[in-house]
């Protein structure tokens, strides 16, 4: 194992999650459009739901490729970061709408584990990550979810303590 780059790809991952949550506080719903434009599966439920919007895919893209360098790391692995974290979300988001979970509701493990695992399997050659940076890397993204969702709760960039 390699801490520094499990570190690296640890603050790549929770700024790819956390650059929408920001933008939701300091812009509110500006520029928010929703991502599945307000569309309808087969299901009649919504394909992602409505906090999935096109200014948070573009937010978490934008923070990681622009923060890679600063960290060590080449841009072109933020931009993968980001956009794989943002597909892992998005897919995450589309299970909990197939079973009925309503948006922004709370599904231990669907809601951690693909947002994590999807852009270090993307990013696992160029970093040469072997699968136990990647386990390590995803559990403490699942736990450091836990704990800074109530951080992020109290200085009021969630909704709920979650």
């Amino acid at each position: 194992m390699r801490p520094v780059i499990i570190l690296q790809s640890f603050i790549l991952l929770v700024l790819a999650n956390g650059a929408p949550l920001i933008a939701k506080k300091f812009l509110g719903e500006r520029y928010s459009y929703p991502l599945d434009g307000n569309v309808s599966f087969v299901d009649s439920r919504p394909v992602f739901g409505r906090s999935k919007t096109i200014r948070g895919i573009v937010l978490a893209g934008v923070a990681t490729t622009a923060a890679a360098p600063v960290i060590g790391l080449r841009w072109e692995i933020g931009l993968l970061v980001g956009g794989f974290a943002m597909a892992g979300d998005l897919f995450s988001s589309f299970c909990k709408r197939r079973l009925g979970l309503p948006t922004s509701s709370r599904a231990s493990g669907l809601d951690q584990v693909p947002e994590a695992l999807l852009p270090l399997l993307a990013c696992r050659e160029l970093l040469a990550l072997t699968a136990a940076d990647i386990l390590v890397c995803v559990v403490m993204f699942a736990a450091g979810e836990v704990v800074l969702s109530r951080l992020l709760y109290a200085f009021r960039l969630r909704d709920r303590p979650y």
